[in-house]
């Protein structure tokens, strides 16, 4: 008999987001001055865009990058929270890719995935849901 997995509290995740977002700002910072190098090494005109391409690449990649290969960044194994699949076919490469999409929509729109999150029956965020994904606390 497997027991079902607890949901961890809202501020864990919340506390979780503050630290994956500042170590996500030096993973940029690194990035782009690397892309920004190499753009004008090109002589290119188009700094400013490849610049960017390489970031908007970049971020999502790093975060399904870590769901697909143990499912937790390391904010995530800090505050022991671990990304899991809904179903049992486990975590697949666009279910994650969709759930990074989802949740930048999300936290930009007023917040409304945490907000769900308040008065969801699991208390899971809505990008979450609508991905068919879920965190879990990790012993």
């Amino acid at each position: 008999m497997t027991a079902i997995a607890e949901t961890p509290t809202l501020s864990r995740r919340l506390l979780c987001l503050v630290y994956d977002a500042l170590l996500l700002i030096a993973i940029v910072l690194f990035a782009g001055g690397i892309a920004t190098v190499i753009a004008q090494v090109v002589s290119s005109q188009h700094t400013h865009l490849i610049t960017q391409a390489a970031l908007v690449t970049l971020c999502p990649c790093y975060f399904a990058w870590h769901w697909l290969h143990g499912g937790q960044t390391l904010p995530m194994k800090t505050w022991r929270i671990r990304l899991d699949s809904v179903n049992a076919g486990g975590l697949s490469a666009a279910r994650a890719f969709l759930r990074c999409a989802l949740a930048s929509i999300g936290y930009t729109c007023l917040g409304i995935s945490v907000i769900w999150a308040v008065f969801d029956r699991d208390h899971q965020f809505l990008h979450d849901r609508l991905s068919g994904t879920r965190l879990v606390r990790t012993n």
